[in-house]
């Protein structure tokens, strides 16, 4: 990609140009290992030589001058079949690319010294070049392109022209840009409650001119006077302009709505898309690392990159590249055999080390496999015993992934002795630590004499977090997804006591039950249900089941960092902001798992199923009211809370249907004329769902006509009421007949 160079200094330039041919270099070498007379490659990595001859020559460093100059020839009688490119002559060639970095590193002032103290280095690796063993190559010289060494002498005109222009920005810009780009986005959630208040509004205005029609029909046979006929007339006349008026106005905050929203994800998308990197930028020094760790080893390895093109966050790539390091080792040290035991087990000599990027479910994945010799479990299993991590009865009942989560441990290694590459124990501990730090997931499987796998699942991007939104004592809560193990509806007849603590079998074994309302200090729970939301979390330390009150549906939340003055908050992570704007607090499950085994050591843990029991017989029988007039839905709810009924309200049908999929009630009130999902959509849903189908529904409406009434009825309603003529007593008699009295 073509830079803006115009602050840079012609050393800068040179710094750039043997970054970008070193890599090309580096490529071009571990590709004619393989196949040293790769006509392609020859070409390349001649190229890049030349490249680098001339850029040398131009800031006036004749080390780098005489480096590059030797190696360009090396490639060139290579072409023409003079020599072939053997082991000693690439490993010579890798240290000719890395004294080629080590000279564009060095601090411009400083650059002398590679014609002063360190010419000795330069002398001695061009004679070991000079002097190394000739191999006339067993094929003939592949034919040069007459355009291409053309081409070559003229590395300035290098495919300049056929790149993006990009300018150099700081990281703090980057995340400036994106902070903003995060509260645009924010921000223009609000306008959809705004409309809907707005739609609230619009149906008062209907209410309050269907009142004055009344008004008109009731005093049609009255005598009024001259002046309150025409007040009349202008009142209905004032009302119908509002409501023309507000309507326009609505259509075009709908408008808005759908332009701002829209530029808004666009400009968090351009704005995460400048953070974002290939995955193949931070992954270029690993192939060369694979084959020399190999080398030192006595083995042949090579490493296959796939989805070198996927993108990945900036900040992720970079804490990437040690816990890569890491596994990469390991594959190569731990999983891939010697030649010779590959060979006896009909295996190629060459071992393959295969990394992989790609984004699946919204999360990226990478993946670090081998196609070694995969692990011995019962050599992980006498492991375990001898390191005193469990007795020898309990290491027998573990299962494979069990077994396999012990390599995470810090210190653990399977290796007797410690080498320069391996041996003491702190590599997988390592990427276990990044990947929770990014709100990651590390997993592992082997098949003996196969192979082993190590699967990352990280988010795409720190700036953004899938999450499980719940809520605890009437407070919304932020579970990020991918540190929950599983959720569930918990009957409480499956709650088993054991040594006073409360547990259930969850896949095999005995989970704890933990109120999450003791955990996070919320207000009393009252869990009047049969079946109790339960969210699993925890690692290989410890599982344990939360006990919440609802689940609200997942949320894709834009991370707000808490301010640092307040420091560590136990059991918080972060907040969020909701589409209303509203804050949202986001958990830290790790530190939520410690807060619980606090509780267990300390013999304060409470029991959920005495709670539970406890709200069934304190609940009162819970109504849903589902309405968009503000008006109504208080006057329904203070009318039904003032007789004992637990109330819980939904401005329209789309907001009522969620309700009824998560919650319990034994009974929901709809209006019929409602935005985004009508009453008669609502109560079909309803009546079509086998879990809900039983649940009896009330219309509450306007409409009094007797096809409205057969149509409310036809799609299952229970009970239909007008509300122009009900009163306080209809509305309550009506629940009473259908549900019964609130605490019966």
């Amino acid at each position: 990609m073509s830079e803006d160079l115009s602050n840079f200094s012609m050393f800068d330039l040179f710094r750039v140009e043997v970054e970008n041919q070193s890599r090309v270099l580096t490529d071009s070498l571990l590709a004619l290992e393989r196949n040293p007379v790769a006509a392609a490659q020859l070409e390349e990595a001649m190229r890049a030589a030349h490249s680098l001859k001339g850029a040398a020559r131009i800031v006036g460093i004749d080390a780098g001058v005489n480096v590059s100059h030797a190696m360009e020839d090396c490639f060139v009688a290579a072409q023409q079949g003079r020599l072939t490119l053997h082991q000693t002559r690439i490993d010579l060639l890798l240290r000719g690319v890395d004294l080629l970095g080590r000279i564009a590193q060095t601090p411009e002032a400083e650059a002398a010294q590679w014609a002063g103290d360190k010419n000795m280095e330069i002398d001695a690796f061009l004679a070991d070049l000079a002097h190394a063993p000739d191999e006339a190559a067993a094929k003939p010289a592949p034919e040069r392109d007459e355009s291409k060494a053309a081409a070559q002498e003229s590395p300035a005109a290098e495919g300049r022209g056929t790149q993006d222009r990009v300018l150099r920005v700081t990281a703090d810009n980057l995340n400036h840009l994106l902070a903003l780009a995060s509260e645009s986005l924010v921000e223009s959630r609000w306008l959809k409650p705004f409309a809907e208040s707005l739609l609230r509004l619009k149906r008062l205005h209907y209410d309050l001119g269907r009142t004055l029609d009344g008004l008109r029909e009731a005093t049609s046979g009255h005598a009024l006077g001259e002046t309150a006929a025409a007040a009349q007339a202008e009142a209905q006349r004032r009302v119908l302009e509002c409501h023309q008026f507000l309507s326009q106005r609505l259509v075009e905050l709908e408008m808005f709505d759908r332009r701002s929203t829209n530029l808004a994800h666009r400009l968090y998308d351009e704005a995460l898309a400048v953070r974002m990197r290939p995955f193949g930028d931070g992954v270029q020094g690993f192939p060369r690392m694979v084959r020399d760790v190999g080398r030192s080893l006595g083995k042949q390895v090579r490493l296959e990159i796939v989805g070198e093109t996927t993108q990945v966050d900036r900040d992720i790539l970079e804490k990437l590249e040690a816990p890569l390091g890491h596994l990469l080792r390991n594959a190569t040290d731990h999983g891939v055999e010697p030649s010779d035991r590959r060979i006896a087990a009909g295996k190629p000599a060459e071992g393959i080390v295969r990394l992989e990027a790609r984004h699946s479910a919204g999360t990226l994945q990478i993946i670090v496999s081998d196609d070694g010799q995969g692990i011995d479990l019962d050599r992980l299993r006498a492991k375990i015993v001898t390191r005193k991590l469990t007795n020898a009865e309990t290491a027998q009942k573990l299962s494979e992934a069990e077994l396999l989560e012990f390599l995470f441990l810090p210190g653990f290694s399977m290796k007797e002795t410690v080498t320069e590459i391996s041996g003491r124990g702190v590599g997988l501990d390592v990427v276990q630590t990044m990947v929770k730090q990014v709100r990651g997931t590390v997993r592992v499987t082997a098949q003996a004499g196969k192979g082993t796998r190590f699967q990352l699942q990280l988010p795409l991007t720190l700036s953004v977090v899938r999450t499980l939104l719940v809520d605890i004592g009437g407070e919304p809560y932020a579970f990020p997804l991918a540190y929950i193990v599983r959720t569930l509806r918990l009957a409480k007849g499956k709650i088993e006591t054991l040594e006073g603590r409360e547990h259930f079998d969850f896949e095999g074994r005995r989970t704890g039950l933990v109120s999450a309302h003791q955990v996070l200090d919320g207000a009393e729970s009252k869990l009047a249900m049969e079946e109790l939301p339960v969210i699993v979390i925890g690692d290989q330390g410890g599982t344990y089941a939360l006990v919440v009150d609802r689940f609200l549906g997942e949320r894709e939340l834009v991370v707000q960092p808490l301010d640092p003055r307040l420091g560590k908050i136990k059991d918080i992570a972060a907040a969020g902001l909701m589409e209303d704007g509203a804050p949202v607090l986001i958990v830290d499950v790790e530190d939520v798992v410690r807060s619980v085994e606090k509780l267990i050591s300390g013999g304060r843990l409470s029991k959920v199923r005495d709670a539970a029991l406890a709200g069934d017989v304190k609940a009162s029988k819970r109504v849903l009211v589902v309405d968009d007039s503000l008006t109504v839905r208080e006057l329904e709810r203070k009318l039904l809370a003032g007789r004992g009924y637990d109330v819980e309200i939904a401005v329209d049908g789309m907001d009522g249907w969620n309700a009824v999929r998560t919650g319990r009630f034994d009974l929901i009130i709809t209006d019929i004329d409602m935005p985004r999902m009508d009453g008669i959509e609502l109560v079909t849903l309803i009546k079509k769902d086998p879990g809900t189908k039983s649940l009896p529904v009330m219309i509450v409406s306007y409409k009094d006509r007797e096809e409205d009434r057969r149509r409310g009825l036809d799609a299952g309603a229970d009970y239909y009421l007008t509300k122009g003529s009900f009163h306080d007593e209809t509305l309550l008699q009506a629940v009473v007949d259908l549900i019964g009295e609130a605490d019966a």
